[in-house]
């Protein structure tokens, strides 16, 4: 499993306010956190390799970490994808296992928080990681200390965020009616899917939504939902969803692929010359599919009884996984989110 650490330049160490160590967790699943998070959006270069005026390591250690296996550099020998993690349990076991070892090895870190931060799908690799560790750590085996956990855009209740798409875009005048009665009633199939644990079926129906949103729509862009996509972009975001997105922003020539695999890779020197970054990815995404649909809810409510504090966020214009819906209103515990 691949993972990046960055030390802060402006780290401060006092009793008070130790420094924090954010865990950043990309989405996907498959989508590589040591590419899209670190290059495009919080790390201290940019992808043409310019420095970030507002990178988060300007507040905090970064880690990041191509999860699960099979995402980014992070590869699974020979490519079989009966070797990667079939569920969110899974992975967060091989995460935790990886921290357990980052940890012991890299003891400045013991003294500093960690933070876990998700975007999208990496929201329920955040909750059931979080709830993992903290079980090593009562066990004496992972040598750390948790602070909160922040879900952005997080695929938590896929129940919720299916169900916002139609009326949303409807009010944004998106789809028309026709449009709006497909899009509802392909959300209520997936409801009653997921009440009847059909997590398989359920993640074929959604790939029935997002056609049939992108077909009354024009293919509107999920990420950015006032813009449309050409119907080949529409059709990747489809495959690889918010990783497509933040591809599609890269300014320089070959994009961030030709970074990561150039670059990057040269840099490094310790991925096999024969691996290519991300080749693995659609296999990861293939490997989750049973659990792609089942939601977190569960052990969100879990943390915040252990009282770990969530934070949840959202972009403004972004509408595959926006947190609308009864899950983040009807939270009843002695925690906060």
């Amino acid at each position: 499993m691949f993972w990046w650490l960055y030390r802060s330049p402006h780290r401060v160490d006092n009793g008070t306010a130790p420094w924090p160590t954010v865990l950043w967790l990309q989405g996907g699943p498959g989508a590589s956190g040591t590419g899209y998070g670190n290059f495009m959006e919080i790390g201290p270069l940019d992808v043409d390799l310019k420095p970030r005026a507002t990178t988060w390591l300007n507040k905090a250690d970064l880690l990041f970490v191509d999860n699960p296996v099979g995402t980014g550099f992070s590869f699974v020998e020979g490519g079989s994808q009966r070797l990667m993690a079939r569920t969110d349990a899974e992975a967060a076991g091989d995460l935790t296992a990886l921290l357990i070892e980052l940890y012991r090895h890299k003891t400045r870190l013991q003294g500093s928080p960690l933070y876990i931060v998700a975007e999208s799908y990496g929201g329920k690799f955040a909750v059931t990681t979080a709830l993992a560790a903290l079980k090593a750590i009562r066990q004496g085996r992972l040598n750390a200390k948790l602070g909160d956990v922040a879900l952005g855009d997080s695929w938590i209740s896929p129940e919720d965020s299916v169900s916002s798409w139609g009326p949303l875009l409807y009010q944004l005048s998106r789809i028309d009616e026709n449009g709006l009665q497909q899009c509802n009633s392909l959300a209520q199939q997936i409801k009653a899917q997921l009440k009847a644990k059909q997590y398989a079926a359920a993640e074929k129906s959604w790939e029935r939504l997002e056609s049939a949103v992108h077909q009354h729509s024009n293919n509107v862009n999920f990420y950015s939902i006032l813009k449309d996509n050409s119907p080949a972009d529409a059709a990747a975001v489809r495959k690889v969803g918010y990783a497509s997105y933040l591809s599609s922003k890269a300014t320089r020539r070959g994009g961030l692929d030709g970074l990561m695999n150039a670059e990057v890779k040269a840099k490094l020197g310790i991925v096999p010359q024969n691996f290519t970054w991300g080749e693995q990815a659609g296999d990861v995404f293939e490997a989750l599919g049973g659990d792609f649909m089942n939601p977190r809810i569960h052990e969100v409510d879990e943390l915040l009884k252990l009282g770990v504090e969530v934070t949840i966020y959202s972009g403004q214009s972004i509408s595959s996984a926006q947190p609308r819906g009864h899950w983040t209103g009807s939270r009843s515990s002695s925690g906060k989110a």
